[in-house]
């Protein structure tokens, strides 16, 4: 089926077209999410947002670029949103202990995907270390990282989906990457 026809169906409220459309996307879906949020429960819950908003959405798109490509922005934004609040209870937690109304900070070990495909590290601490430094980037780096490193697009794909030229991406690629350097150079001075 053509994309146009497929969207046409997915507009309509086709049941077979939403089938298809998860059949086709629910698993890239999940390892975007879980490459941003490497915890499988928070993954699965935001690629249901995903697959939510873009059924409720469907009628907006139009077709300026590919429907991979706009349920990956949608992807992404679900993604960096739950990232958002997530360090904004961090804070408030954070400011509730200074004020001695602390809340228990549930301590269980965030990083539950330790085989992620898309990053080959054996050890579980490597892991959440490289995860807690790729989310230290400002936003944009975080994304464009993510999105190339590990979850495997190329510099145009991550360009169609952030909506910034090629050479804007491959510029905050090279940012990204210096300072993840800094970012894991300054954790394994403090480790060792």
């Amino acid at each position: 089926m053509k994309e146009t026809k497929f969207v046409q169906e997915l507009k309509l409220k086709s049941p077979k077209a939403y089938s298809a459309l998860l059949d086709q996307y629910e698993q890239k879906v999940f390892s975007t999410c879980i490459s941003f949020v490497p915890n499988r429960e928070d993954a699965e819950d935001i690629a249901q947002d995903v697959f939510v908003e873009v059924f409720n959405s469907i009628k907006k798109f139009k077709g300026d670029s590919k429907l991979s490509t706009w349920i990956y922005k949608i992807t992404t934004n679900k993604c960096l949103e739950f990232i958002r609040k997530k360090n904004t209870k961090k804070r408030f937690a954070f400011l509730q202990s200074i004020t001695g109304n602390a809340i228990p900070i549930d301590k269980t070990d965030y990083f539950t995907e330790v085989n992620h495909p898309g990053i080959l590290l054996e050890n579980k601490e490597l892991n959440a270390t490289l995860f807690k430094a790729i989310n230290n980037l400002p936003e944009s780096q975080t994304v464009v990282f993510t999105l190339h490193k590990i979850d495997g697009k190329s510099y145009q794909e991550v360009a169609e989906i952030t909506g910034k030229s090629l050479s804007s991406v491959e510029s905050i690629m090279f940012r990204a990457k210096k300072n993840l350097k800094k970012i894991l150079g300054n954790f394994y001075k403090n480790e060792y």
